[in-house]
């Protein structure tokens, strides 16, 4: 029977909110149902707000859920699972992609302390951060994934160099705007860069409002 809490109203007054996290939650819960069958343990990298674990996780019981973010956002984070806790739900890690390694969870046990992650989840980031940044997770995500293990990403992506949508465009040069390295990335370098790291584009699924969820699998 499903938990009566996953129907509360989530108190957006009282919690740090990012509609961005709101957007298509519901969609991208669908596929990771489907994507993560069998799968058991999840890093969330640049975990935000926190809006995606604390609905995530209790839909995904049988997943552990372990957030992780730089340290500024863990008080955001920190709320919202405060607010809405579950058991397979984890506070989260430091991690910054500027020069942090994957980090380890305190709760594993000592026989999975080598490949803690048979799956990484990441929204809303790759066309925030630089590409320099984009190239490190890519490599950090090879190398804490086991084989066959899938790094699942989120967000806008141009195709054969081309934006999706006016809106798409907008967006784009709103964030160069405020920062010349970042902008939303064209999902053929994201594939090229993947498959330089092992990491082979299985599946696209288009989410409404020109966004896409990518999932590739180490090789």
């Amino acid at each position: 029977m499903q938990n009566d809490n996953l129907n509360s109203k989530i108190d957006i007054a009282a919690l740090p909110f990012s509609q961005a996290c709101e957007n298509n939650k519901q969609p991208i819960l669908e596929v990771l149902q489907s994507e993560l069958q069998g799968f058991t343990h999840v890093l969330e990298i640049g975990s935000g707000t926190g809006q995606h674990s604390i609905y995530f996780a209790p839909r995904l019981p049988e997943i552990k859920w372990q957030t992780s973010d730089v340290i500024s956002n863990h008080p955001h984070i920190n709320a919202w699972h405060n607010a809405h806790p579950a058991p397979n739900l984890f506070l989260p890690l430091a991690f910054d992609l500027d020069h942090d390694v994957v980090p380890v969870s305190s709760h594993l046990d000592s026989n999975h302390l080598d490949k803690p992650y048979d799956a990484l989840f990441t929204a809303n980031t790759l066309h925030i951060i630089s590409w320099v940044l984009v190239e490190r997770l890519f490599t950090l995500a090879s190398d804490a994934l086991p084989v066959d293990g899938k790094l699942i990403v989120y967000g806008p992506f141009n195709e054969h160099g081309k934006y999706t949508s006016e809106g798409n465009q907008r967006f784009d040069a709103m964030l160069r705007q405020g920062n010349t390295d970042s902008g939303i990335r064209d999902k053929e370098d994201i594939v090229s860069l993947a498959n330089a790291h092992h990491l082979q584009l299985t599946n696209t699924y288009v989410m409404p409002a020109n966004n896409q969820l990518l999932i590739f699998q180490k090789r």
